[in-house]
């Protein structure tokens, strides 16, 4: 897979992010690849479902395993527009995923190299490739842009 196609997932996973942030949700997005097709598509749902872990990569990785009829998805690829937390990246290896593209950093919860770093945790029985800063300006845009509508709403 080429620059074009990582590109493109990233940019869905953005759909995403800005599906989230329109119904007052913090805007993350996430899909899961498999080969060429995506099979898991979401974006956090925290406040619709009164659910903290409600995150667009666990709902993304729900999708994904009801899909492949798998709770291992090894030749999947996730997408997502910000940095996982810890309990994502957990979730992240206890599927076993392949790789992780993220778009923007989370230097306060950041679990993929940032505060911690889950995924290539030699002590765990799986360790994930990932690889952040895909288009990450767009990313923390998003974010940053819903967490100023929110600060300017509240004054």
């Amino acid at each position: 897979m080429d620059y074009k196609f990582h590109e493109a997932m990233m940019r869905e996973a953005l759909k995403q992010a800005h599906q989230a942030a329109s119904k007052d949700e913090v805007p993350v997005g996430a899909v899961i690849v498999h080969g060429q097709q995506i099979i898991g598509r979401a974006h956090d749902q925290v406040e619709l479902l009164k659910d903290p872990t409600a995150h667009a990569e666990m709902i993304a990785i729900t999708q994904a395993s009801n899909f492949l009829s798998s709770k291992w998805l090894q030749d999947c690829v996730l997408y997502v527009t910000i940095e996982p937390c810890s309990m994502c990246a957990g979730a992240i290896v206890l599927a076993r995923l392949k790789k992780v593209f993220y778009g923007a950093a989370a230097p306060k919860t950041g679990a993929c190299g940032s505060v911690v770093n889950i995924l290539l945790n030699k002590t765990l029985n799986h360790q994930v490739e990932v690889e952040g800063g895909l288009l990450s300006d767009e990313c923390g845009m998003v974010m940053s842009e819903f967490f100023k509508k929110k600060r300017s709403k509240s004054r």
